[in-house]
């Protein structure tokens, strides 16, 4: 008879673990969100111009509601987009993920690839993320993403291409100085190539990352680039109430996750999306909605 009071006990752990797995891989990963945030970095008397930041769709061909979400977007009427990678998770995604950004693409846009516009995601241990010694220095991912595909579509609508590259566009009747790196989670970023003070002819000056790796963050600062857009980190994903994100997948600290902050040692902000999609072997999201960002630019 003692021993009932911890059956119970057992039970109603064990429920309401069940409840929120639920709620966190049917509900909350699709409470899709829209997060405006404003960023003082233009001139005195300047007029505001408005960014949409989208990250990690992690897109499978079947997410129409995800993909009529980002394409109502348009609706923002953003001066420009950045997309930080990580677009696809199948084979078969280029139709969902162009479905999804074709309202978007007659807007100036730019974007870099993340590892899982190469390679298609596999299964790990969610603890390798949380505890080290979970962890291996062997990465390893899936198959070949049609990358050239979803590469040309992009620049075919006239984005930028910001993976180990440097240009300057036109969007909301300023001239803008984007620098973007491949991937530095996988090793494929070159800042070295693209490296440089930024261009006093600019209005504005983005530096552009899949991953918010320090060695690149510091390097774009230290050019002078104002705003530092990245993805990657998911927000946490699966974060404590009150506490935050467990882990970034990088080295930037826990408590900058997502959103905006100043990169330390600089006056350069950064914002980190915490992205649209998730890993499709870890379909689930707690304390952190997907999100698009709409990032106004307004005088310091």
């Amino acid at each position: 008879m003692r021993k009932r009071p911890f059956i119970a006990l057992a039970a109603t752990v064990t429920a309401a673990g069940g409840a929120t797995f639920a709620y966190a891989s049917l509900v909350e990963r699709n409470m899709f969100t829209l997060r405006r945030l404003n960023v003082p970095v233009l001139e005195p008397d300047a007029e505001p111009l408005r960014i949409l930041h989208l990250s990690d769709l992690h897109m499978m061909p079947n997410q129409h509601r995800k993909q009529a979400w980002v394409a109502a977007l348009a609706g923002t009427d953003p001066d420009l987009v950045v997309v930080t990678g990580d677009n696809m998770a199948s084979p078969d995604a280029v139709p969902g993920v162009l479905r999804a950004l074709e309202p978007l693409l007659t807007v100036p846009g730019a974007f870099v690839f993340g590892s899982n516009d190469y390679r298609g995601p596999v299964w790990k241990n969610p603890l390798r993320y949380v505890l080290p010694f979970f962890s291996s220095d062997e990465y390893v991912q899936g198959v070949d993403l049609p990358t050239e595909t979803l590469r040309q579509s992009l620049l075919d609508a006239g984005w930028a291409d910001l993976n180990n590259a440097r240009t300057v566009l036109k969007a909301g009747g300023r001239s803008i100085e984007l620098a973007g790196v491949d991937d530095p989670h996988v090793d494929r970023d070159d800042y070295p190539s693209v490296a440089g003070p930024v261009s006093p002819g600019a209005d504005l000056h983005i530096g552009v990352t899949h991953t918010p790796a320090s060695r690149v963050l510091d390097a774009m600062a230290a050019d002078g680039f104002s705003i530092l857009l990245a993805g990657h980190t998911h927000g946490g994903q699966v974060c404590i109430p009150g506490y935050g994100a467990l882990t970034t997948n990088c080295d930037l600290p826990h408590s900058m996750a997502k959103g905006l902050h100043r990169w330390p040692g600089s006056e350069s902000w950064l914002h980190v999306s915490a992205g649209l999609g998730t890993h499709p072997t870890a379909p689930v999201r707690f304390a952190c909605r997907p999100e698009a960002s709409i990032l106004t630019l307004i005088p310091r």
